[in-house]
């Protein structure tokens, strides 16, 4: 199964403010010109399901609507999560390691999981199985906040290569790296 990271992050390397605030984002997203969205429609489009940490869904949930529609979403938690009626049909939640989740979903017939949110993602790429990352980068400096990129955890090796794949710039101060993780 193909495991996909698509996000944005801070020129300083965050994904967002210390307490998840994204309000960083929205100010963003005015930069950008009507009908732009840097490739996330035709990413999204080649993902059959959607990993994503407890505290994203909790604020995609603050935004109002679901912009997921039919995608199968699978919400990783350790404490579980409510999940309000209208999404039951497509909307789980699970708290299986990274490897069996994938290895469960990849039996179920899905051949490219994309995987949210910043604890979700950091313990995907620590477990090794992330194999492509897309990180549009945003001239913003936040100062702090939650990182991308974590130390790994004991035990685990920190050391991961990647092949940049695609870079692009977009006139409105984003640049978009698309890196291949190679395998170890």
């Amino acid at each position: 199964m193909k495991v996909s990271v698509f996000i944005a992050v801070s020129l300083d390397g965050y994904i967002a403010r210390k307490d998840g605030n994204l309000d960083w984002l929205d100010e963003a997203n005015t930069r950008v010109p009507a009908g732009e969205d840097c490739g996330y429609g035709k990413f999204i489009a080649s993902v059959d399901v959607l990993i994503m940490g407890r505290k994203s869904f909790e604020k995609v949930l603050s935004f109002g609507g679901w912009h997921y529609g039919e995608l199968p979403v699978v919400v990783w938690s350790r404490q579980g999560v409510e999940i309000p009626n209208p999404l039951a049909g497509t909307v789980s939640c699970s708290s299986e390691a990274p490897q069996a989740l994938l290895e469960r979903l990849a039996q179920a017939g899905h051949q490219h999981a994309y995987v949210d949110g910043g604890l979700t993602v950091q313990s995907f790429i620590h477990a090794g199985l992330v194999n492509e990352l897309i990180i549009t980068t945003l001239p913003v400096l936040l100062g702090e906040g939650i990182p991308l990129f974590a130390p790994a955890p004991h035990g685990q090796s920190p050391t991961q290569w990647l092949q940049l794949l695609q870079c692009q710039y977009f006139p409105f101060g984003y640049v978009q790296t698309h890196w291949k993780v190679e395998s170890t």
